[in-house]
């Protein structure tokens, strides 16, 4: 990308700082009054419809294919006493955040993104501004603090059904016993596990809450753009994603202990 002034790469670097600037802004007016508690309601209850049930139905086949090829590699190598603590962990640490992460930036962060981006070309968040009331602080707080709290609790809800899921296929289809199951899940698992997961899933959800409201508030085109911009935002939301959970998991490895270690 070259920009306007002929160096290649400062587009890039200035959207990218422009991202970064919006993400401490909204945390700064997270405390500021008045805080807008109806539509902080109003955006999780909306953004929790849309994502309970895809979130509830995804994680079932996640949990079985880590069970079922955690539980098959186990065999392997004789050590199918540790399936279940293997594939717990898969699912709580890993599974779970991302598919958390992917279906809030896909179905909710899709949906502030156009509702942003439409009053954006309307001109609203001019008007807003003229009227002596920050856009920020009125629309895109609201939206953040929602995702990440839909995020966090729906963390918990896919790491219950994605256990359970990786338990029956375990224990009904590879011939695993219930009892080795719990007992490799409380000797490898620990409850840094569990912090590390909600963790990630409130960055997440901060991620794409951020990132869905920056390109709302920059579409370009008209309606069309409008339309691009959401599709910006669940792709740059994806990407970062990914590099987060890469630094997190590198970084909690090297400080957290393995259990037993």
């Amino acid at each position: 990308m070259v920009s306007q002034s002929g160096v290649p790469g400062t587009g890039a670097l200035r959207e990218t700082g422009r991202l970064f600037a919006l993400g401490a802004t909204v945390l700064t007016h997270i405390f500021r009054r008045p805080f807008q508690a109806r539509e902080l309601l109003e955006q999780f209850w909306f953004i929790a419809s849309v994502t309970i049930l895809p979130t509830a139905l995804v994680s079932i086949p996640f949990g079985a294919v880590i069970a079922l090829q955690v539980g098959s590699l186990a065999q392997q190598l004789g050590a199918q006493s540790f399936t279940g603590g293997a594939s717990v962990l898969a699912v709580i640490q890993q599974a779970s955040p991302i598919i958390v992460a992917l279906l809030i930036s896909g179905a909710g962060g899709s949906a502030i993104c156009a509702d942003i981006g439409s009053r954006t070309i309307r001109e609203e968040m001019d008007a807003m501004e003229v009227m002596g009331v920050s856009p920020i602080q009125r629309l895109i707080v609201p939206r953040v603090l929602a995702t990440m709290l839909v995020a966090v609790l729906l963390n918990g809800l896919v790491s219950v059904v994605g256990v359970l899921g990786g338990y029956f296929f375990n224990v009904i289809l590879q011939g695993g016993t219930p009892g080795a199951y719990l007992a490799s899940f409380s000797a490898l698992a620990q409850l840094p596990d569990l912090y590390i997961s909600e963790f990630k899933a409130l960055l997440f959800g901060f991620i794409a809450g951020v990132v869905a409201a920056y390109r709302g508030l920059n579409p370009s085109g008209g309606p069309k753009g409008v339309g691009d911009a959401v599709n910006q935002s669940v792709v740059i939301t994806f990407l970062l994603l990914f590099f987060v959970n890469l630094v997190l998991t590198a970084i909690y490895l090297q400080v957290v202990p393995p259990k037993g270690a």
